[in-house]
């Protein structure tokens, strides 16, 4: 049995699961509403203040999307409930960031400025501390959009291995690399 998906899901106050004849798990609460559906082959049911995920078979197929499953409705239960939040930091001389409602605009050293809008669901905060790197803080209650969003924001300045400059997540890790050496004399 997946270590996973065997493991029942602990709804908190506040939060309700609905799971339809069509297999389409809808989960409301105090931030929102999320809903996905799951595969045929796969049963949600709720139990009490518990929602438990089983597979028909032990076909590796299966077995994968029983896990899976599990992974998804938790993390829409924790986004309804706690939401999720991911920082980014600009590192680079001259790198800004500001926003107009959804529209965030980044200046990241190219010869224009980017514009990049955002979805409804995701909330945008840009701040510029003085002495430090500017921040990007995105909010919602959606794990793989705000993540998404996140590494496509990442992935218009990669960070250089050499100076470090770039876009990167607040107390992210980089690997660093040694400059060229000065030449035998």
């Amino acid at each position: 049995m997946s270590r996973i998906g065997k493991k029942p899901i602990d709804i908190p106050a506040g939060v309700t699961v609905d799971v339809t004849s069509h297999n389409e798990v809808t989960v409301k609460g105090p931030k929102g509403s999320l809903s996905r559906d799951v595969n045929p082959d796969i049963t949600v049911k709720v139990e009490g203040n518990q929602v438990v995920v089983d597979r028909p078979t032990e076909s590796k197929r299966h077995k994968s999307l029983h896990g899976l499953y599990r992974s998804l409705i938790n993390n829409m239960v924790i986004g309804v409930s706690e939401g999720y939040k991911k920082e980014l930091e600009l590192v680079g001389v001259g790198y800004k960031a500001s926003n107009q409602g959804q529209v965030l605009e980044l200046a990241l050293g190219y010869s224009h400025n980017i514009f990049f809008a955002l979805p409804d669901t995701i909330s945008l905060k840009t701040e510029t501390p003085k002495g430090k790197n500017p921040l990007v803080t995105l909010e919602g209650i959606d794990k793989e959009l705000v993540g998404q969003v996140a590494a496509k924001i990442k992935s218009l300045r990669k960070v250089e291995p050499y100076k470090g400059k770039g876009v990167r997540f607040v107390g992210e890790q980089i690997r660093r690399k040694a400059g060229k050496t000065a030449g035998k004399k």
